[in-house]
């Protein structure tokens, strides 16, 4: 048993579980090994910008249910934040294109590739950019 006060203890599961849905989910080396197997089509093992730019288009593609050329937040919903959306929507029109979600993924590539040559290997997959890049493509 604990030396700590049950209503203490209980109080630090509540803090505890109310941050959760906060923290951005971890990126498993099983998840970001099946990001670069999906994205890498030159199997060099990374993503160079173009790999992005090619999933994020098929990505959307997929996403577009209603096949109008746009995505809505409820489309892109476990995909893209809500953050993110509204970032990559200049027009303000509730709707992302498919020119805007690539660009959104041109932009999480170039701040997850933190080396800066041009590429995002495994390693930069599990950085905050790297994470919403690899849902935006998956």
């Amino acid at each position: 048993m604990s030396s700590l006060p049950r209503s203490i203890m209980m109080l630090f599961g509540v803090v505890g579980l109310s941050a959760a849905p906060l923290a951005l989910p971890a990126l498993s080396q099983a998840s970001a090994a099946m990001a670069l197997t999906a994205a890498d089509t030159d199997k060099d093992g990374s993503i160079d910008l173009n790999e992005a730019k090619t999933a994020a288009a098929a990505e959307f593609d997929k996403l577009d249910k209603d096949k109008d050329g746009t995505l809505d937040m409820k489309e892109a919903a476990h995909h893209v934040s809500k953050k993110n959306f509204v970032a990559a929507d200049p027009d303000k029109d509730k709707t992302l294109t498919k020119d805007e979600y690539v660009g959104l993924a041109a932009s999480l590539f170039k701040a997850a590739d933190k080396d800066g040559n041009g590429t995002v290997e495994s390693k930069e997959l599990h950085s905050t950019a790297g994470i919403q890049l690899d849902r935006l493509i998956q």
